[in-house]
């Protein structure tokens, strides 16, 4: 019972460690299009950084890209590609 609601707290603490909105946001800006987020991207960021969302896009190029969108409470955005 202990194990069962300890990885359901984890769960959702990881939920809550994705920010899909600004990251389209962040995205968009750059001229990315098709953005599509794809939720918590576990050890893809900083340790300072708070959210990580993953993300596919098609790039101003026209390429299709993967990656993650980093980012902290007092710093700004970083966008990691695979």
């Amino acid at each position: 019972m202990r194990k069962l609601l300890f990885i359901t707290v984890f769960a959702l603490m990881l939920i809550g460690c994705s920010r899909p909105d600004a990251t389209k946001q962040v995205l968009a800006k750059q001229g990315y299009t098709q953005i599509q987020t794809h939720g918590y991207g576990l050890f893809s960021c900083d340790e300072k950084d708070t959210f990580s969302t993953k993300f596919t896009a098609l790039s101003p190029a026209g390429v299709r890209v993967s990656g993650v969108v980093c980012s902290g409470v007092f710093k700004g955005h970083t966008i990691r590609f695979d």
